[in-house]
């Protein structure tokens, strides 16, 4: 990392929007954690926490400093969340709003828009998940915190083509890193844990919701039976995510595994798929779509836009059940190797951490 604490003067930076740290929850958790890591000296970050997420509470991380909040980082306790965490970062020199759920208290705030770096993220409001009331709300919040803001960042061309044509506005494109993935290869014990890694398997990861296409893909592998499909998610964390176990679980070639938050275990399992499946039809650069290509993995994802972009088009697509059935029937071994290649050089190219936090750093300094 880039060190010219003595040319430039310390500054302080709060990040609001995630869970908080150590990270155990999803994308802005880990950019907030590598950028906690790779922070200079003469910058001093404040991370906000949700305290309803960490038993034990330390005051530092990495090169952060921690604050707690007694309050719930989602859902619709997330806009309390993240309005008091602004207030509570108001004086400090620069402060980066991760989503939009606070926004809108961004216009009653008078002063601040100089101060303000926002990254959307995937465009919440979009999600399924959410009733009518509940969009127009994220999408206002959204509208607000964007014109309110000093320096927008968006994380995928998708995400800045529709930040230019909706609000007329600017934005730098910083995608998310994926390096933090490696491949582990298989011990006896694995194999004792996981027989099916003996096995020819697909392997896919999600939040159990709607709008990453979970039945899709499920329904898509149940009839294509002649495929093993091993999903990790969060099958216990909603009713759906129950509902659609339940529905799945007796499938033979079906493995439905509850989340894993042990890296190893989890790179173990996704390192050693023959394809990795991506479901998601909302957000920009997805992490676990960059760490599935940084592990050098062919990819067969959902034809959104934003995957296109992710993968700069040089991976598999589909749009409905169809689609991935036809592409799993006609996929060849030679072109697996090939498109996994494409992937592991793209993401070597563009979703590297200590990049990113250097381009989140650049920004803090302006």
């Amino acid at each position: 990392m880039k060190n010219n604490a003595q040319k430039r003067k310390k500054i302080n930076v709060s990040i609001i929007g995630t869970q908080g740290l150590p990270n155990k929850y999803g994308g802005f958790e880990t950019l907030v954690d590598y950028l906690s890591k790779y922070c200079p000296d003469d910058i001093k970050l404040t991370v906000y926490c949700s305290s309803k997420y960490y038993s034990k509470r330390i005051r530092h991380y990495n090169k952060a400093h921690l604050k707690y909040l007694p309050l719930d980082a989602n859902g619709s306790m997330s806009v309390i969340y993240d309005i008091i965490s602004i207030f509570m970062s108001f004086k400090s020199d620069k402060i980066l709003v991760l989503g939009s759920s606070g926004g809108i208290i961004v216009p009653f705030l008078f002063g601040i828009k100089k101060k303000l770096i926002t990254n959307v993220g995937g465009l919440d409001w979009k999600r399924s998940k959410w009733g009518i009331f509940a969009k127009f709300f994220l999408k206002l919040s959204e509208k607000l915190v964007l014109k309110g803001s000093d320096t927008i960042i968006a994380d995928n061309k998708g995400i800045h083509d529709y930040i230019r044509n909706e609000y007329g506005l600017a934005s730098q494109i910083i995608e998310y890193g994926g390096d933090q993935a490696y491949s582990v290869k298989p011990q006896v014990k694995d194999i004792e844990e996981f027989p099916f890694l003996k096995s020819k398997y697909a392997f896919s990861l999600a939040r159990i919701q709607k709008d990453n296409n979970i039945e899709l893909v499920l329904s898509s592998f149940k009839k294509h039976s002649k495929k093993k499909l091993v999903f990790v998610g969060n099958w216990l964390g909603s009713e759906y995510g129950k509902y659609v176990k339940n529905k799945y679980k007796n499938c033979p070639n079906l493995l439905l595994l509850d989340a894993i938050y042990d890296q190893r275990k989890l790179n173990l399992l996704r390192s050693n798929c023959f394809i990795y499946i991506h479901g998601h039809s909302a957000g920009g650069t997805n992490p676990a779509l960059v760490e599935a290509m940084h592990l050098g993995l062919p990819v067969l994802a959902y034809s959104n836009g934003f995957n296109e972009n992710t993968t700069h088009n040089k991976a598999i697509y589909f749009k409905d059940g169809n689609g991935l059935i036809t592409s799993l029937e006609k996929i060849e071994k030679n072109d697996l190797l090939a498109i996994g290649n494409k992937m592991k050089t793209i993401a070597n190219e563009h979703y590297v951490w200590e990049i990113v936090a250097n381009k989140y750093y650049d920004i803090f300094y302006l």
